[in-house]
């Protein structure tokens, strides 16, 4: 599934191609992708200007002047932009076709699986935070708010396993699977310790571990999760940098003892024994 550096990369990609321009056209080629597509969405767009883009954990927000288009990726979804004409394959289920200076060009989903989203939140329906799928979401991984002191303070109370509490995103929003592991041994930190045993030092450490895994990913343009690829219809290449990710039997990077794979909440969670405590 893409995690949150891939749908900041992408992000990256289509705004210059999007802020600015005006839509044309939006072409639905069925009713739906894991939720029904937003009812007359063609005649709520054509028209209107995309202000700018912007992403809220997974989630990719196209913001217009009555409200915001969300983009959801699922677990195979990428998004592509196409100059027009192209013709559309078995899997191409949504197309937004913009114009501007340069041109027109299409802004492409595609989604095997079929487990993405297209919806619409309207300024009339309050802000954007209030939306069912946003609200619940902690902080940003990336923005200020996102310390050692809050993953501490918010932990105190929780006995469950660390690498669960970050996933949850009640907390902190966006830490998937992949990144959960990699930042935990950048921690020194075992995914199985308790969240309310963990010090307010290693905490620092771990804030410190999540953005900065974060920010390198998202750099290399994410990792290869089966069929994500980037807008440039490149894929990323972090995974050639993982330290424990799907590297079970594998010798650590670090200490070359074997890394080891455990199921925590029916996830693949990998980890060094040696460096991890």
């Amino acid at each position: 599934m893409p995690e949150l550096p891939e749908v900041e990369v992408t992000r990256r990609g289509v705004a210059p191609h999007i802020e600015g321009r005006i839509v044309r056209d939006v072409v639905l080629r069925r009713d739906g992708l894991r939720w029904p597509f937003p009812e007359d969405l063609p005649a709520l767009l054509a028209g209107r200007r995309i202000i700018a883009t912007d992403r809220r954990g997974k989630y990719l927000l196209l913001q217009f002047e009555h409200g915001t288009l969300i983009i959801h990726l699922g677990m195979s979804g990428h998004l592509r932009v196409l100059p027009t004409g192209i013709p559309a394959e078995k899997h191409d289920h949504f197309d937004m076709v913009v114009e501007g200076a340069d041109g027109r060009h299409v802004l492409r989903l595609t989604d095997p699986r079929r487990f993405g989203a297209v919806l619409w939140h309207s300024m009339q329906d309050g802000g954007l935070e209030e939306h069912l799928l946003l609200r619940g979401l902690g902080v940003e991984p990336l923005g200020p708010a996102f310390t050692g002191k809050l993953l501490f303070e918010q932990t105190r109370s929780r006995s469950a396993a660390i690498k669960q509490v970050l996933m949850a995103g009640d907390i902190v929003v966006g830490v998937g699977n992949i990144y959960c592991s990699e930042s935990l041994f950048r921690a020194g930190i075992n995914p199985k310790t308790a969240a309310n045993r963990i010090s307010a030092a290693r905490y620092d450490r771990l804030a410190q571990a999540i953005r900065e895994v974060l920010a390198e990913a998202i750099v290399q343009g994410g990792s290869t999760l089966r069929d994500f690829i980037g807008v440039n219809g490149q894929s990323g290449y972090f995974q050639q940098t993982y330290f424990v990710y799907d590297r079970a039997g594998v010798p650590c990077r670090r200490c070359g003892a074997p890394v080891r794979q455990i199921k925590q909440g029916q996830r693949s969670t990998f980890y060094c024994v040696n460096c991890q405590k």
